[in-house]
């Protein structure tokens, strides 16, 4: 067994915005807990010393963390290569200057859209200016400019202005990644869901430009798996390259593992990255192949697609067993493409609930059993 490629320490939950779609625990409220920096530091050090090669800092917002400079440092003293996945609230002149010493190698900076009003409304924030100041600064300390959109109904047509957005601030690298249903973006899934002619006009778009500039702005475009009817090969398979360490200290094979009822992860202050990684039972619960049913046990892409994402087989049927129903071979798949035509209905027909958007107060109201009142949705 392979030891970890990618360390992702989720430093916390607290963030400024309300997104839509965050992919963060919806319960993250009641998680109130956090790692201290010195277990942080150790964290870091065994997990390079397990392998991995390459640490993210994120969260909610990683720049909440007055120790995120100390970490960054700890981080390029072990020989990490260092990234910053930030919404840039937070991230002034001073600030970036301190955590340019420190070593950092790379930011990943997110935008809601090209508009200031979309970008406003989905994160529920007066945040458009900053952001567009912020990547300036980045721009200004000479970091390569990453550049993150998540596409979904609301903003897909936008796509030519996103793309204009990105040349005009000299980005290098854009990565439109369409909606995936997990967190606050299951929550609202009806809403966000998109159109098939939206995604093919987006496509097009996406391509037509490619051809247009070349490698001036290199373009990743991530299309929803429920437009899908080959499933991806979720974190590259589960417990293979991904090890996450969420902000109290669970250590997780993927970013939503913990929503598969039953499961129990790891704590690191109680066991080390090493037992962690090579024996708890839940990294290993999906290695290999001999959990699979049908048509997952069988199916010449076993190794290669690892029968899919096991949180979204979950979500949508029950079972985190079950094939990905994004694949054309699971017995969901019908269902799968039901829930899309579904919200395409809804929408068309008015009938939509209102947007769940990312606050503590909705965090706590879903966290409860389904007796208790619905979140406010305001």
């Amino acid at each position: 067994m392979a030891p970890p490629m990618w360390l992702l320490a989720e430093l916390t939950y607290r963030c400024p915005l309300h997104c839509v779609f965050c992919s963060n625990p919806v319960d993250y409220a009641t998680r109130r807990e956090e790692l201290s920096t010195e277990e942080w530091v150790d964290v870091l050090r065994q997990g390079r010393k397990l392998g991995a090669a390459q640490l993210g800092f994120s969260g909610g917002e990683p720049l909440l963390r007055d120790d995120l400079e100390e970490l960054v440092a700890e981080g390029r003293r072990l020989g990490y290569y260092t990234n910053l996945i930030t919404s840039g609230i937070g991230l002034t002149e001073a600030r970036l200057r301190r955590l340019t010493e420190a070593g950092l190698d790379h930011i990943q900076l997110s935008f809601q859209d090209s508009t200031r009003e979309m970008n406003d409304f989905l994160s529920s924030t007066r945040t458009f200016e900053l952001k567009s100041r912020v990547a300036a600064l980045i721009k200004q300390f000479d970091y390569p400019m990453v550049l993150n959109v998540v596409l979904h109904r609301y903003n897909l047509d936008h796509v030519a202005r996103i793309i204009e957005m990105a040349l005009a601030m000299g980005v290098e690298y854009l990565e439109l990644a369409n909606t995936q249903y997990y967190g606050w973006g299951l929550v609202n899934r009806a809403q966000l869901m998109p159109t098939q002619e939206q995604l093919r006009k987006a496509e097009a778009v996406v391509n037509e430009y490619r051809e247009r500039i070349g490698n001036r702005l290199r373009i990743l475009f991530v299309v929803p798996d429920y437009f899908e009817s080959r499933p991806k090969a979720c974190m590259n398979g589960w417990g293979a390259v991904f090890l996450g360490v969420s902000a109290d200290g669970a250590a997780l094979p993927c970013h939503a593992a913990r929503s598969i009822p039953g499961m129990q992860f790891p704590d690191v202050r109680k066991e080390s990255l090493r037992d962690i990684w090579y024996d708890s039972a839940a990294f290993n619960r999906f290695r290999g192949d001999s959990w699979m049913k049908e048509p997952c046990r069988t199916c010449d892409d076993r190794h290669k697609d690892f029968g899919g994402c096991r949180c979204q087989a979950l979500a949508l049927t029950g079972d985190a067993e079950n094939a990905d129903p994004v694949c054309g071979k699971s017995s969901h798949h019908g269902e799968l493409k039901q829930i899309v035509v579904h919200a395409h209905r809804a929408q068309e027909e008015g009938e939509l609930k209102p947007l769940v958007f990312r606050s503590d107060s909705n965090s706590r109201a879903l966290s409860q059993p389904l007796t208790q009142p619905t979140p406010d949705r305001s």
